[in-house]
Protein backbone atom coordinates (compact mmCIF):
# COMPACT_ATOMS: atom_id res chain seq x y z
CA UNK A 1 0.00 0.00 0.00
CA UNK A 2 1.49 3.75 -0.71
CA UNK A 3 2.57 5.00 2.38
CA UNK A 4 1.80 8.38 1.59
CA UNK A 5 -1.49 9.56 -0.51
CA UNK A 6 -1.37 13.55 -0.36
CA UNK A 7 -3.68 15.45 -1.42
CA UNK A 8 -2.81 19.59 -2.94
CA UNK A 9 -5.68 21.53 -3.28
CA UNK A 10 -4.62 24.60 -5.94
CA UNK A 11 -3.17 24.06 -9.12
CA UNK A 12 -1.59 27.16 -9.47
CA UNK A 13 2.27 27.04 -9.48
CA UNK A 14 2.33 26.82 -5.61
CA UNK A 15 0.28 23.38 -5.64
CA UNK A 16 2.04 22.26 -9.18
CA UNK A 17 5.86 22.76 -8.02
CA UNK A 18 5.04 21.23 -4.47
CA UNK A 19 3.66 18.25 -6.51
CA UNK A 20 6.85 17.75 -8.67
CA UNK A 21 9.52 18.54 -5.87
CA UNK A 22 7.37 15.89 -3.55
CA UNK A 23 7.60 13.14 -6.74
CA UNK A 24 11.57 13.90 -7.42
CA UNK A 25 12.31 14.27 -3.51
CA UNK A 26 14.81 11.07 -1.79
CA UNK A 27 12.85 9.26 0.27
CA UNK A 28 11.61 5.41 0.85
CA UNK A 29 8.30 4.62 0.23
CA UNK A 30 5.78 5.30 -2.64
CA UNK A 31 3.31 8.43 -2.56
CA UNK A 32 0.69 9.41 -4.68
CA UNK A 33 -0.61 12.98 -5.54
CA UNK A 34 -4.22 14.11 -6.07
CA UNK A 35 -4.49 17.96 -7.38
CA UNK A 36 -7.58 19.10 -6.83
CA UNK A 37 -8.79 22.93 -8.88
CA UNK A 38 -11.93 25.00 -8.15
CA UNK A 39 -11.77 25.88 -11.67
CA UNK A 40 -12.24 23.67 -14.69
CA UNK A 41 -8.45 24.89 -15.70
CA UNK A 42 -5.40 24.32 -14.20
CA UNK A 43 -2.50 27.04 -13.39
CA UNK A 44 -4.39 29.68 -11.24
CA UNK A 45 -2.61 33.00 -11.47
CA UNK A 46 -0.47 32.14 -14.64
CA UNK A 47 -3.69 32.07 -16.44
CA UNK A 48 -6.03 34.12 -14.67
CA UNK A 49 -3.40 36.63 -13.37
CA UNK A 50 -1.23 37.37 -16.39
CA UNK A 51 -1.99 40.64 -18.39
CA UNK A 52 -2.46 38.86 -21.97
CA UNK A 53 0.26 40.89 -23.53
CA UNK A 54 2.62 39.00 -21.34
CA UNK A 55 3.53 35.85 -23.78
CA UNK A 56 6.88 35.31 -22.21
CA UNK A 57 5.25 35.49 -18.65
CA UNK A 58 3.20 32.81 -19.60
CA UNK A 59 5.35 30.07 -20.88
CA UNK A 60 5.57 28.76 -17.25
CA UNK A 61 2.31 26.77 -18.30
CA UNK A 62 5.38 24.61 -20.42
CA UNK A 63 6.85 23.84 -17.24
CA UNK A 64 3.49 23.10 -15.24
CA UNK A 65 2.43 21.24 -17.95
CA UNK A 66 4.84 18.79 -17.97
CA UNK A 67 4.23 17.92 -14.60
CA UNK A 68 0.54 17.26 -15.01
CA UNK A 69 1.82 15.06 -17.98
CA UNK A 70 4.01 13.10 -16.11
CA UNK A 71 1.64 10.85 -15.20
CA UNK A 72 2.94 11.14 -11.73
CA UNK A 73 0.10 13.52 -10.57
CA UNK A 74 -4.31 12.84 -11.20
CA UNK A 75 -5.65 16.19 -11.77
CA UNK A 76 -9.05 16.89 -10.69
CA UNK A 77 -10.48 20.16 -12.09
CA UNK A 78 -13.83 21.88 -11.19
CA UNK A 79 -13.98 20.82 -8.08
CA UNK A 80 -14.56 23.34 -5.12
CA UNK A 81 -13.04 22.76 -1.82
CA UNK A 82 -15.48 22.92 0.98
CA UNK A 83 -18.52 22.55 -1.38
CA UNK A 84 -17.59 19.51 -3.52
CA UNK A 85 -14.56 17.98 -1.24
CA UNK A 86 -14.57 18.35 2.52
CA UNK A 87 -11.72 18.42 5.22
CA UNK A 88 -13.51 15.23 6.16
CA UNK A 89 -13.24 13.67 3.31
CA UNK A 90 -9.68 14.58 2.75
CA UNK A 91 -8.89 13.27 6.17
CA UNK A 92 -11.24 9.90 4.70
CA UNK A 93 -8.77 9.05 1.99
CA UNK A 94 -5.93 10.72 2.26
CA UNK A 95 -2.55 10.52 5.09
CA UNK A 96 -2.11 14.48 4.62
CA UNK A 97 -2.86 17.76 2.54
CA UNK A 98 -1.43 21.03 1.28
CA UNK A 99 -3.21 24.10 0.49
CA UNK A 100 -1.80 26.30 -2.25
CA UNK A 101 -4.90 28.36 -2.92
CA UNK A 102 -3.64 31.36 -3.57
CA UNK A 103 -4.62 35.06 -3.05
CA UNK A 104 -6.88 36.26 -5.31
CA UNK A 105 -8.98 39.02 -3.26
CA UNK A 106 -7.67 43.20 -3.39
CA UNK A 107 -6.16 44.17 0.01
CA UNK A 108 -8.19 47.29 1.18
CA UNK A 109 -7.28 50.94 1.37
CA UNK A 110 -8.56 52.13 4.20
CA UNK A 111 -9.55 56.20 2.88
CA UNK A 112 -13.17 57.97 2.95
CA UNK A 113 -15.09 57.21 -0.42
CA UNK A 114 -13.10 53.98 -1.83
CA UNK A 115 -16.24 51.88 -1.83
CA UNK A 116 -18.04 55.15 -4.45
CA UNK A 117 -19.81 53.97 -7.47
CA UNK A 118 -16.62 53.92 -9.81
CA UNK A 119 -14.13 52.64 -7.76
CA UNK A 120 -12.31 48.48 -8.40
CA UNK A 121 -10.08 46.51 -6.95
CA UNK A 122 -7.16 45.69 -9.30
CA UNK A 123 -7.78 41.93 -9.02
CA UNK A 124 -11.23 41.72 -10.28
CA UNK A 125 -10.17 43.72 -13.39
CA UNK A 126 -7.49 41.29 -14.37
CA UNK A 127 -9.84 38.40 -13.27
CA UNK A 128 -12.66 39.77 -16.04
CA UNK A 129 -9.54 41.02 -18.68
CA UNK A 130 -7.95 36.97 -18.32
CA UNK A 131 -11.33 35.78 -18.71
CA UNK A 132 -11.83 34.31 -15.27
CA UNK A 133 -15.27 32.26 -15.53
CA UNK A 134 -16.78 33.48 -12.42
CA UNK A 135 -16.82 37.36 -12.88
CA UNK A 136 -19.13 39.11 -14.75
CA UNK A 137 -18.72 39.08 -18.78
CA UNK A 138 -18.76 42.93 -19.11
CA UNK A 139 -16.92 45.73 -17.47
CA UNK A 140 -17.77 49.24 -16.75
CA UNK A 141 -15.58 51.11 -18.70
CA UNK A 142 -17.09 54.27 -19.27
CA UNK A 143 -14.61 57.27 -17.71
CA UNK A 144 -12.29 59.57 -19.42
CA UNK A 145 -10.22 60.13 -16.62
CA UNK A 146 -8.92 56.99 -14.76
CA UNK A 147 -7.31 57.00 -11.56
CA UNK A 148 -4.63 53.57 -10.44
CA UNK A 149 -3.03 54.04 -6.78
CA UNK A 150 -0.19 51.53 -6.43
CA UNK A 151 3.60 50.96 -7.63
CA UNK A 152 3.98 47.83 -8.23
CA UNK A 153 3.84 45.48 -10.90
CA UNK A 154 -0.47 45.16 -10.87
CA UNK A 155 -0.14 48.79 -11.05
CA UNK A 156 1.16 48.80 -13.97
CA UNK A 157 -0.16 45.35 -15.90
CA UNK A 158 -4.05 47.24 -15.03
CA UNK A 159 -2.45 50.93 -16.21
CA UNK A 160 -1.18 49.35 -19.22
CA UNK A 161 -4.34 47.27 -19.92
CA UNK A 162 -6.75 50.41 -19.51
CA UNK A 163 -4.76 52.75 -21.64
CA UNK A 164 -4.12 50.46 -24.34
CA UNK A 165 -5.76 50.44 -27.89
CA UNK A 166 -7.76 47.08 -27.79
CA UNK A 167 -6.67 46.29 -31.16
CA UNK A 168 -3.34 45.91 -30.35
CA UNK A 169 -4.09 43.10 -27.87
CA UNK A 170 -5.37 41.28 -30.95
CA UNK A 171 -2.35 39.45 -31.35
CA UNK A 172 -3.05 37.54 -27.71
CA UNK A 173 -4.97 35.46 -26.32
CA UNK A 174 -7.74 38.10 -25.16
CA UNK A 175 -11.18 37.12 -24.82
CA UNK A 176 -13.87 38.22 -27.09
CA UNK A 177 -15.72 39.56 -24.45
CA UNK A 178 -12.96 41.67 -23.08
CA UNK A 179 -11.46 42.82 -26.70
CA UNK A 180 -15.19 44.53 -27.04
CA UNK A 181 -15.55 45.99 -23.81
CA UNK A 182 -11.55 47.74 -24.11
CA UNK A 183 -12.31 48.66 -27.71
CA UNK A 184 -15.41 50.72 -26.37
CA UNK A 185 -13.37 52.49 -24.05
CA UNK A 186 -13.29 55.84 -23.81
CA UNK A 187 -10.28 56.38 -21.84
CA UNK A 188 -7.97 59.71 -21.90
CA UNK A 189 -5.89 60.36 -19.44
CA UNK A 190 -4.87 57.33 -16.99
CA UNK A 191 -3.20 58.69 -14.03
CA UNK A 192 -0.98 56.70 -11.61
CA UNK A 193 -0.35 57.52 -7.95
CA UNK A 194 2.66 56.00 -5.67
CA UNK A 195 3.37 57.55 -2.10
CA UNK A 196 6.93 57.60 -2.28
CA UNK A 197 9.18 59.02 -5.19
CA UNK A 198 10.39 57.47 -8.73
CA UNK A 199 13.33 55.77 -6.88
CA UNK A 200 11.10 53.49 -4.51
CA UNK A 201 9.34 51.91 -7.10
CA UNK A 202 8.37 48.03 -6.82
CA UNK A 203 8.23 48.08 -10.64
CA UNK A 204 10.80 45.76 -12.62
CA UNK A 205 12.69 47.62 -15.24
CA UNK A 206 10.87 45.61 -17.78
CA UNK A 207 7.40 46.63 -16.96
CA UNK A 208 8.20 50.23 -16.86
CA UNK A 209 10.31 50.15 -20.53
CA UNK A 210 7.38 48.21 -22.01
CA UNK A 211 4.63 50.93 -20.45
CA UNK A 212 6.35 53.43 -22.37
CA UNK A 213 6.24 51.59 -25.83
CA UNK A 214 2.50 51.61 -25.84
CA UNK A 215 1.08 52.93 -28.85
CA UNK A 216 -0.02 56.55 -29.44
CA UNK A 217 0.34 56.91 -25.26
CA UNK A 218 2.29 60.14 -24.26
CA UNK A 219 4.25 59.22 -20.85
CA UNK A 220 3.39 62.89 -18.47
CA UNK A 221 5.66 63.46 -15.44
CA UNK A 222 5.57 65.90 -12.90
CA UNK A 223 9.47 67.90 -12.51
CA UNK A 224 8.79 68.32 -8.97
CA UNK A 225 8.74 64.72 -8.00
CA UNK A 226 12.44 64.48 -9.59
CA UNK A 227 13.56 67.76 -7.68
CA UNK A 228 14.13 66.74 -3.77
CA UNK A 229 17.21 65.92 -2.74
CA UNK A 230 16.87 62.34 -0.77
CA UNK A 231 20.55 61.22 0.92
CA UNK A 232 18.80 57.50 1.49
CA UNK A 233 18.39 57.07 -2.91
CA UNK A 234 22.19 58.58 -2.86
CA UNK A 235 23.33 55.95 -0.70
CA UNK A 236 21.34 53.35 -0.75
CA UNK A 237 18.87 52.93 -3.56
CA UNK A 238 20.93 53.54 -6.50
CA UNK A 239 23.35 51.21 -5.34
CA UNK A 240 21.12 49.13 -6.88
CA UNK A 241 21.30 48.16 -11.09
CA UNK A 242 17.17 48.06 -11.63
CA UNK A 243 16.91 51.22 -10.05
CA UNK A 244 19.80 53.21 -11.96
CA UNK A 245 17.95 51.31 -14.97
CA UNK A 246 14.72 52.52 -13.57
CA UNK A 247 16.02 56.08 -13.27
CA UNK A 248 17.25 56.17 -17.09
CA UNK A 249 13.42 55.01 -18.06
CA UNK A 250 11.90 57.90 -16.65
CA UNK A 251 14.76 60.77 -17.96
CA UNK A 252 14.27 59.73 -20.98
CA UNK A 253 10.64 59.93 -20.69
CA UNK A 254 11.22 63.45 -19.37
CA UNK A 255 12.96 64.45 -22.52
CA UNK A 256 10.84 63.13 -24.72
CA UNK A 257 7.91 65.31 -22.98
CA UNK A 258 10.10 68.26 -23.74
CA UNK A 259 10.41 67.57 -26.75
CA UNK A 260 6.74 67.57 -27.21
CA UNK A 261 6.21 70.70 -25.27
CA UNK A 262 8.45 72.67 -27.63
CA UNK A 263 6.30 71.41 -30.56
CA UNK A 264 8.87 69.36 -32.04
CA UNK A 265 7.11 65.72 -31.03
CA UNK A 266 3.26 65.74 -31.94
CA UNK A 267 1.10 64.61 -29.02
CA UNK A 268 -0.53 61.06 -29.02
CA UNK A 269 -4.67 60.67 -27.89
CA UNK A 270 -4.25 59.47 -24.79
CA UNK A 271 -1.70 59.84 -21.40
CA UNK A 272 -0.67 58.73 -19.10
CA UNK A 273 0.42 60.39 -15.80
CA UNK A 274 2.57 59.38 -12.83
CA UNK A 275 1.91 60.78 -9.61
CA UNK A 276 4.98 59.98 -7.23
CA UNK A 277 5.06 61.86 -3.71
CA UNK A 278 1.26 61.52 -4.14
CA UNK A 279 -0.38 60.29 -1.25
CA UNK A 280 -4.47 59.28 -1.32
CA UNK A 281 -6.52 60.33 1.83
CA UNK A 282 -10.09 60.89 0.00
CA UNK A 283 -11.82 59.32 -2.67
CA UNK A 284 -14.19 62.61 -3.74
CA UNK A 285 -17.54 61.47 -4.69
CA UNK A 286 -20.58 63.05 -6.35
CA UNK A 287 -23.96 61.37 -6.14
CA UNK A 288 -22.55 58.37 -5.12
CA UNK A 289 -19.51 58.06 -7.94
CA UNK A 290 -15.74 58.69 -8.11
CA UNK A 291 -15.71 62.27 -9.11
CA UNK A 292 -11.70 62.46 -7.99
CA UNK A 293 -8.73 61.42 -5.96
CA UNK A 294 -7.70 63.68 -3.12
CA UNK A 295 -4.04 63.51 -2.47
CA UNK A 296 -1.82 65.16 0.04
CA UNK A 297 2.44 65.26 -1.48
CA UNK A 298 5.14 63.76 0.67
CA UNK A 299 8.37 64.14 0.74
CA UNK A 300 11.47 61.88 1.71
CA UNK A 301 12.45 61.67 5.31
CA UNK A 302 16.07 60.63 4.26
CA UNK A 303 15.78 57.07 5.55
CA UNK A 304 13.92 55.31 2.75
CA UNK A 305 10.13 56.97 4.30
CA UNK A 306 8.18 59.68 3.75
CA UNK A 307 6.44 62.88 5.76
CA UNK A 308 3.38 64.81 4.80
CA UNK A 309 3.49 67.90 3.90
CA UNK A 310 0.42 69.31 4.32
CA UNK A 311 0.08 70.38 0.43
CA UNK A 312 -3.58 68.86 -0.73
CA UNK A 313 -4.48 68.47 -4.59
CA UNK A 314 -7.60 66.84 -5.65
CA UNK A 315 -7.39 65.24 -9.38
CA UNK A 316 -10.49 64.89 -11.33
CA UNK A 317 -11.20 61.35 -12.12
CA UNK A 318 -14.27 58.84 -13.11
CA UNK A 319 -13.36 55.86 -11.79
CA UNK A 320 -10.46 54.71 -9.65
CA UNK A 321 -8.46 51.68 -9.30
CA UNK A 322 -6.46 50.19 -6.10
CA UNK A 323 -3.67 47.83 -6.93
CA UNK A 324 -2.24 47.96 -2.93
CA UNK A 325 -1.88 44.21 -2.65
CA UNK A 326 -3.71 41.11 -3.15
CA UNK A 327 -5.44 38.93 0.03
CA UNK A 328 -6.12 35.43 0.70
CA UNK A 329 -9.67 33.80 1.05
CA UNK A 330 -10.35 31.90 4.38
CA UNK A 331 -11.29 28.35 3.73
CA UNK A 332 -13.90 25.94 5.06
CA UNK A 333 -12.61 24.28 8.70
CA UNK A 334 -8.70 26.00 7.89
CA UNK A 335 -7.52 28.57 10.64
CA UNK A 336 -7.24 31.85 8.98
CA UNK A 337 -5.24 35.09 9.62
CA UNK A 338 -7.59 38.00 8.79
CA UNK A 339 -5.17 40.35 9.60
CA UNK A 340 -2.66 39.46 6.88
CA UNK A 341 -4.97 37.20 4.90
CA UNK A 342 -3.02 34.07 5.25
CA UNK A 343 -3.76 30.50 6.58
CA UNK A 344 -1.36 31.32 9.55
CA UNK A 345 1.58 28.52 9.97
CA UNK A 346 4.83 27.05 10.96
CA UNK A 347 7.29 26.65 8.04
CA UNK A 348 4.46 25.18 6.40
CA UNK A 349 2.78 23.42 9.12
CA UNK A 350 -0.74 24.86 9.81
CA UNK A 351 -1.26 26.62 13.48
CA UNK A 352 -4.58 26.96 15.03
CA UNK A 353 -5.43 30.23 16.91
CA UNK A 354 -3.57 28.92 20.54
CA UNK A 355 -0.62 28.19 18.01
CA UNK A 356 -1.31 24.59 18.00
CA UNK A 357 -0.20 22.42 14.54
CA UNK A 358 -2.37 20.80 13.00
CA UNK A 359 -1.79 17.35 11.98
CA UNK A 360 -2.01 16.61 8.85
CA UNK A 361 -2.42 20.35 7.83
CA UNK A 362 0.04 22.53 5.47
CA UNK A 363 -0.02 25.39 3.21
CA UNK A 364 2.68 26.60 0.58
CA UNK A 365 2.53 29.77 -1.83
CA UNK A 366 0.95 32.86 -1.38
CA UNK A 367 -2.04 31.22 1.28
CA UNK A 368 1.14 30.78 3.04
CA UNK A 369 2.95 33.97 3.35
CA UNK A 370 1.13 36.34 1.58
CA UNK A 371 1.35 37.56 -1.75
CA UNK A 372 5.44 38.43 -2.33
CA UNK A 373 7.87 36.94 -4.12
CA UNK A 374 8.30 35.46 -7.54
CA UNK A 375 8.50 32.36 -9.16
CA UNK A 376 11.98 31.17 -7.61
CA UNK A 377 10.29 32.19 -3.76
CA UNK A 378 7.38 29.70 -5.04
CA UNK A 379 9.57 26.77 -5.44
CA UNK A 380 11.56 27.38 -2.38
CA UNK A 381 8.41 27.79 -0.35
CA UNK A 382 7.23 24.79 -1.66
CA UNK A 383 10.43 22.77 -0.56
CA UNK A 384 10.09 23.93 2.92
CA UNK A 385 6.89 22.46 3.30
CA UNK A 386 7.65 19.41 2.13
CA UNK A 387 10.41 19.24 4.32
CA UNK A 388 8.26 19.49 7.19
CA UNK A 389 6.03 17.29 5.85
CA UNK A 390 8.15 14.47 4.90
CA UNK A 391 9.35 14.80 8.81
CA UNK A 392 5.74 14.83 10.51
CA UNK A 393 5.22 11.21 9.31
CA UNK A 394 4.07 10.07 12.49
CA UNK A 395 2.03 12.79 12.88
CA UNK A 396 -0.17 12.47 9.56
CA UNK A 397 -3.68 11.20 9.22
CA UNK A 398 -4.88 7.20 9.12
CA UNK A 399 -7.33 7.29 5.99
CA UNK A 400 -9.90 4.56 5.91
CA UNK A 401 -10.52 4.52 2.26
CA UNK A 402 -6.96 4.99 0.98
CA UNK A 403 -8.05 3.53 -2.44
CA UNK A 404 -7.21 6.03 -5.15
CA UNK A 405 -10.21 4.42 -7.46
CA UNK A 406 -12.54 6.61 -4.45
CA UNK A 407 -12.18 9.78 -5.50
CA UNK A 408 -13.39 9.49 -8.91
CA UNK A 409 -16.25 7.47 -7.73
CA UNK A 410 -16.94 9.90 -4.60
CA UNK A 411 -16.64 13.00 -7.13
CA UNK A 412 -19.39 11.15 -9.67
CA UNK A 413 -21.32 9.87 -6.26
CA UNK A 414 -21.98 13.71 -5.82
CA UNK A 415 -22.85 14.34 -9.19
CA UNK A 416 -19.09 16.72 -9.68
CA UNK A 417 -18.56 17.31 -13.23
CA UNK A 418 -14.74 17.44 -12.30
CA UNK A 419 -12.53 17.82 -15.45
CA UNK A 420 -8.98 15.39 -16.11
CA UNK A 421 -5.86 16.46 -17.68
CA UNK A 422 -6.74 15.15 -20.71
CA UNK A 423 -10.07 17.48 -20.68
CA UNK A 424 -7.21 20.22 -19.98
CA UNK A 425 -6.07 19.10 -23.36
CA UNK A 426 -9.00 19.23 -25.17
CA UNK A 427 -10.15 22.57 -23.78
CA UNK A 428 -6.14 24.02 -24.48
CA UNK A 429 -6.51 22.61 -28.16
CA UNK A 430 -10.47 23.70 -28.51
CA UNK A 431 -8.93 27.43 -27.44
CA UNK A 432 -6.03 27.40 -29.99
CA UNK A 433 -8.02 26.64 -32.89
CA UNK A 434 -10.81 28.92 -32.15
CA UNK A 435 -7.31 31.18 -32.39
CA UNK A 436 -6.14 29.90 -35.42
CA UNK A 437 -9.47 30.79 -37.41
CA UNK A 438 -9.03 34.25 -35.98
CA UNK A 439 -5.70 34.58 -36.90
CA UNK A 440 -4.54 35.18 -33.07
CA UNK A 441 -2.79 32.93 -30.91
CA UNK A 442 -5.77 31.91 -28.67
CA UNK A 443 -9.61 32.64 -27.88
CA UNK A 444 -10.23 31.63 -24.46
CA UNK A 445 -13.21 30.44 -23.58
CA UNK A 446 -14.73 32.24 -21.00
CA UNK A 447 -18.09 30.39 -19.26
CA UNK A 448 -17.50 28.05 -17.02
CA UNK A 449 -20.02 25.38 -18.24
CA UNK A 450 -18.70 25.85 -21.74
CA UNK A 451 -14.85 25.31 -20.22
CA UNK A 452 -16.23 22.06 -18.53
CA UNK A 453 -18.70 20.57 -21.35
CA UNK A 454 -15.54 20.61 -23.97
CA UNK A 455 -13.53 19.37 -21.04
CA UNK A 456 -16.01 16.09 -20.96
CA UNK A 457 -16.71 15.84 -24.19
CA UNK A 458 -15.76 12.09 -24.58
Amino acid sequence: MTELRLAIVGAGPAGIYAADLLNKAERDFDVEIDLFEQLPAPYGLVRYGVSPDHPRIKGIITALREVLDSGTVRYFGNVRYGQDLTLDDLKRHYHAVIFATGAIRDASLGIPGIDAEGSYGAADFVSWFDGHPDVPRTWPLEAEQVGVVGNGNVALDISRMLIKHADDLLPTEIADNVYAGLKANPIQDLHLFGRRGPAYVKFTPLELRELGEVRDVDMVLDGRDFSFEDPYVEETLLKNKQVVVIQRVMNKWLEEQRAREAGEVAPASRRLHLHFWSKPVEVVTEDGRVAGLKIERTAPDGAGGVIDTGEFEVIPLQSLYRAVGYYGSPLDEIPFDDARGVIPNEQGRVTDASGSRLPGVYATGWIKRGPVGLIGHTKSDAMETLECLLEDRETWWRPIEPEASRIPELLEERRVPYTTVEGWHRLDEHELSLGEAAGRTRVKVVPRDEMTRISREG
